[in-house]
C-alpha cells in the first residue's frame, strides 16, 4: 500500500511479547476520520505499508510472564498509543498521550524498537498491558470499539472543563465524535444544542439526548443562538470557517476543537478579544482518563451508535465517510478477515 492507494491485504508478523506485554485478539476495530487522513498523508508523510485503526476491543490470548493485569480470555480494549516513556513530565502527570520522549502512536508511528507500528486492521496486536484497557461484558465489544478514540476524544475535554449540569453546551457536527459528545454532555448534566448545517438530523439530535437543534445555515435561528453557550466543543474534520461560532459563546466562552481539518482556521483576534474568549485544542486522553471514561461507560450504558461492515468494504466505508454519511461509526469485524 502506498499514500492514497485503496487498501490491500497484506501479512505482516506482530514482536514477541516481552514479559509485561499481553497479545490480544482482535475482534472489532473502529474507522476513524484521522484514518482517512493518514493513509492519504494529508497531514504528515506516512509509513508504508500502513494498517489503520485505534479503536480496538478484543480477548486477550496470551499474556506476559509478568503481566497480571488480564487473564486469557478478558474483554480488552487499545486505542491512539501503544507506548510511552513513563518518566517524563506528561508521563508523570498521567498525560502519556502527550509524552515528551517517546510517544508511540497504535499506527503510523515508530515503536521504541524503531519499528512500524501497525494498527487495529488486523487479526491480532501486542501491546504493553498498560496500554491495555478494561472492557466491561455488560456492554456491546463492537459498539465500544469507538469509545478508543472518539469516545476519549470528546470525553476528555468535558472533564478538564468540569462540563456539568450548570453548563450551557453545543456540539458542532453529529458524527462520529459529534454524537459521542452529546451522549457524554446530556449524562454530564449539561444543556446541549447541535448546531448542524443538515435539519435532517434534527431527529438523531433529539434522539440522542440533545436539548435543542439550530441549523446554522438560518440566519434567524443562528441569531437566536448569540452569546448562549458556556462551550462549543466543534467535532468537524471538513475545511469550516470557526468565526460562525464565536458569536454564539458567553462571555469567557471556549470552543474546544476536536476535529483536524486539513487546512488551518483563520480567525481575527478581535474576535477572541470581544468576550475574553478562547480557543482551545484537545487530544485524546491519558490511560487513566480512558478507563475512567470506558468505567463510565459501563456504569450508564452508554456505547457509540454503529454500523458493522466487513473489512472487504473497507473503501466504500471511507467514501461514505468522507461525505457524512454513516451514524456515527463504521465499525469492522474482524472475523471478516478470515473470509478475505
Amino acid at each position: 500500500m502506498t499514500a492514497g492507494a485503496e487498501l490491500q491485504p497484506w501479512e505482516f508478523e506482530r514482536r514477541d511479547l516481552a514479559p509485561t506485554d499481553v497479545l490480544i485478539e482482535i475482534l472489532y476495530c473502529g474507522v476513524c476520520h484521522s484514518d482517512l487522513h493518514q493513509v492519504r498523508n494529508d497531514w504528515f508523510p506516512g509509513i508504508f505499508p500502513m494498517v489503520p485503526g485505534h479503536e480496538i476491543v478484543g480477548r486477550i490470548v496470551q499474556t506476559g510472564s509478568q503481566a497480571n493485569k488480564f487473564k486469557v480470555g478478558d474483554l480488552a480494549g487499545v486505542g491512539v498509543m501503544v507506548d510511552a516513556c513513563h518518566e517524563c513530565e506528561n508521563c508523570r502527570n498521567h498525560q502519556e498521550q502527550f509524552c515528551m520522549v517517546s510517544p508511540v502512536q497504535t499506527y503510523n508511528g515508530l515503536g521504541r524498537d524503531k519499528k512500524p507500528t501497525f494498527g487495529g486492521y488486523s487479526t491480532n496486536i501486542v501491546v504493553p498491558e498498560a496500554f491495555a484497557h478494561r472492557v466491561s461484558e455488560k456492554l456491546n465489544p463492537a459498539a465500544v470499539a469507538p469509545l478508543l478514540c472518539a469516545g476519549i476524544t470528546t470525553w476528555s475535554p468535558l472533564r478538564r472543563w468540569k462540563v456539568g449540569k450548570d453548563h450551557k453546551v453545543a456540539v458542532v457536527g453529529l458524527g462520529g465524535l459529534g454524537h459521542m459528545a452529546v451522549k457524554f454532555a446530556v449524562a454530564l448534566g449539561a444543556e446541549v444544542t447541535i448546531l448542524s448545517t443538515s435539519a435532517s438530523k434534527k431527529r438523531d439530535a433529539e434522539s440522542l439526548g440533545a436539548h435543542h437543534f439550530v441549523i446554522t445555515t438560518d440566519a434567524d435561528q443562528l441569531n437566536t443562538a448569540r452569546h448562549a453557550f458556556d462551550f462549543i466543543v466543534d467535532t468537524v474534520s471538513a475545511n469550516h470557517d470557526l468565526n460562525t461560532y464565536l458569536s454564539l459563546l458567553k462571555t469567557n466562552g471556549t470552543i474546544i476543537c476536536v476535529g483536524a481539518p486539513e487546512k488551518p482556521h483563520e480567525v481575527p483576534v478581535f474576535s477572541l478579544l470581544g468576550g475574553n474568549k478562547t480557543i482551545a485544542g484537545s487530544g485524546a486522553g491519558g490511560l487513566d482518563e480512558t478507563q475512567e471514561m470506558l468505567d463510565f461507560c459501563a456504569e450508564k450504558g452508554i456505547v457509540s451508535d454503529i454500523e458493522m461492515i466487513a473489512i472487504q468494504d473497507i473503501q466504500k466505508a471511507f467514501d461514505r465517510m468522507e461525505k457524512g454519511d454513516v451514524r456515527y461509526r463504521f465499525v469492522i469485524d474482524m472475523a471478516s478477515l478470515k473470509e478475505s
